[in-house]
């Protein structure tokens, strides 16, 4: 081991740290005075004014897109929320909302169904008659009185004429310009054109292409096998509604039980299917309608517009150049544009179902209005709109309850049986005849409503009145109600035990006992479904011959209880409708 001079032999290690912190001392030294020198130079500080001044920008720029952003921020929540105070100012109970979603929240973030979030609503204040709701960015008194419905939606139905959203004719002439979508004058010429396309006699002679679908599907049950007979009732009744208003209103043949990806099913269920991109359109008209009009924005593309304006019309044009006639919707258009359909001198209430919706004296004045073939057209996509997932939905939960309810089956088929005995060939007229049949589609539109709420638009000034705390609400046009009808169907007030599934509250001996108003499947006053007789002999007629050859019962698919989907805008099974149809036949 080398040693030091001098260094005592013992102490190698100790002289060796010693130089070697001289020699780094002596580095840093030297680094330290080049760092000072660099420090010094003008090129350095140049480059760190530089640095500083940067820093300065950058900062300035993030503090001026924050306050740029609060203030957007700010705006927006005041803008969504700037007739949260509405009822308030009233004394009218509500329920507190969200800034843009209003109450429907639980919908929007798909926490709830909307036949639940109606339901919810209307319980939320059981001892108000009248509440406040806020659909969206819009206030809206929610009714849950049947006088205050009556007053509202029959005697002042002058000052609640109109829906809400309201379609543009030119931009959408299929949806702008149906009956459900039309206001004023317009909509009340357009009602009495069409009131004779619907009574007793025309359901009478479209009763037949009703029938023939209805066969046809229980002709393809009957060819499954035990292992296929399980099946998801909305796909199948979908498929059996689709064949039904391709035949009854555009005259085509069409078997979508065969051809699963026809054409019209395809265009059906695109119509009636409200995802994300619809859902947030049907948001922008409610809340700002002027600003979809200014910019043309379409609900529905123009390719399915199309598609329906050429059907109607082409068929049209074929039947005028071949004199073809057929008891379906497009020849009664025919007819209205030729100016023959004419209102009937003796309505045919006979053995109208218990649903039905009676034509008020709107539907009863002679109209000489022409329309133009877009008009026309629009009526029959309506028929479509209106009835391809409504009545398969009807169909799906009354199974649904005859399924978990046997002995309302076994009653039903029983029914049934007789009248099979009794008559060789099924009628419009026996089918209208038939109790019990009615009964339990009554219950099931009781139960599942459809729509779980009717809205009106005020076009007049009103003053709604509270009778129990003498609250008012001046009501300008352009204002918003609803009827609470799912509510209502549930309040243990007008239903004993309501979540029982019991037709027997429509047998003879008690539906006396239904207070007038509390019963509203197919709304209330003139603005009520004008295809209420359709639906029914619909509904009807497909649960006459599938129980007349099968029995519906549950599968280990079939959900118990029933939870309702938050995903779909329509009422529907979360999980699907899953049923088995046993052969009557058949012990097995």
């Amino acid at each position: 081991m080398l040693g030091v001079k001098g260094a005592h032999p013992t102490q190698p290690a100790e002289n060796a740290k010693s130089l070697a912190r001289i020699i780094c001392a002596t580095v840093m030294a030297g680094e330290l005075s080049l760092l000072a020198a660099l420090v010094n130079s003008d090129l350095v500080r140049s480059h760190m004014r530089h640095n500083r001044q940067k820093m300065v920008l950058e900062l300035s720029v993030a503090l001026t897109w924050l306050v740029y952003s609060s203030v957007v921020v700010i705006l927006l929540y005041f803008l969504g929320a700037r007739n949260h105070d509405y009822f308030a100012k009233r004394g009218i109970p509500f329920t507190k909302p969200l800034p843009w979603v209003g109450n429907m929240a639980p919908f929007v973030f798909k926490q709830q169904s909307l036949l639940d979030m109606f339901v919810g609503m209307y319980n939320k204040f059981p001892n108000s008659k009248i509440c406040g709701i806020f659909e969206f960015r819009n206030p809206v008194v929610l009714i849950r009185d049947p006088e205050i419905i009556k007053q509202v939606g029959v005697k002042d139905f002058d000052h609640f004429l109109d829906h809400r959203v309201k379609i543009d004719e030119v931009i959408e002439p299929m949806f702008g310009r149906n009956l459900f979508s039309l206001r004023g004058q317009k909509w009340r010429d357009m009602r009495a054109t069409l009131s004779p396309a619907f009574t007793g006699s025309k359901m009478r002679s479209m009763f037949g292409l009703v029938t023939e679908c209805a066969e046809n599907l229980v002709n393809h049950l009957e060819t499954l096998n035990e292992q296929e007979r399980t099946l998801e009732l909305k796909d199948l009744y979908t498929r059996f509604t689709n064949d039904v208003i391709a035949s009854s209103a555009f005259g085509l043949k069409v078997d979508s039980l065969k051809e699963k990806n026809n054409d019209f099913y395809l265009m059906s269920k695109e119509i009636s299917t409200f995802g994300a991109v619809r859902s947030f359109k049907f948001f922008g008209y409610t809340s700002f309608p002027k600003i979809m009009k200014f910019f043309k924005v379409q609900m529905f593309s123009s390719e399915i517009q199309q598609f329906y304006r050429g059907l109607v019309q082409d068929t049209m044009k074929m039947r005028d150049k071949n004199n073809i006639t057929r008891p379906d919707m497009i020849q009664l258009l025919m007819q209205v544009r030729q100016g023959t359909l004419k209102q009937e001198d003796t309505p045919d209430t006979k053995d109208a179902g218990f649903a039905t919706v009676t034509e008020s004296s709107v539907g009863k004045v002679t109209n000489n209005r022409i329309w133009e073939d877009d008009d026309l057209a629009a009526q029959a996509v309506l028929f479509l709109v209106a009835g391809f997932d409504t009545s398969s939905t009807l169909m799906c939960f009354t199974c649904y309850e005859l399924a978990l309810n046997i002995d309302v089956q076994r009653k039903l088929q029983k029914e049934i049986d007789e009248v099979r005995s009794e008559n060789k060939k099924i009628t419009y007229d026996i089918i209208q005849k038939m109790k019990y049949l009615d009964m339990v589609v009554s219950e099931g539109l009781r139960y599942w409503t459809p729509a779980g709420f009717m809205d009106r638009i005020c076009v007049k000034p009103y003053t709604l009145i509270d009778p129990d705390t003498n609250a008012r609400i001046e009501l300008k046009p352009g204002d918003g109600v609803w009827f609470g009808a799912a509510g209502i169907h549930r309040d243990p007030i007008y239903y004993s035990n309501p979540e029982k599934f019991d037709p027997e509250r429509f047998s003879d001996e008690n539906k006396h006992n239904i207070k007038p108003f509390t019963y509203l499947p197919f709304g209330v006053g003139p603005r009520s479904c004008i295809g209420s007789r359709f639906a029914l002999m619909e509904a009807k007629a497909l649960l006459f011959f599938i129980l007349a050859k099968f029995t519906i019962e549950p599968s280990e698919r079939t959900p118990i209880p029933m939870k309702l989907s938050a995903q779909s805008a329509n009422v529907t099974a979360e999980k699907g409708f899953w049923m088995y149809f046993r052969p009557r036949n058949s012990t097995s």
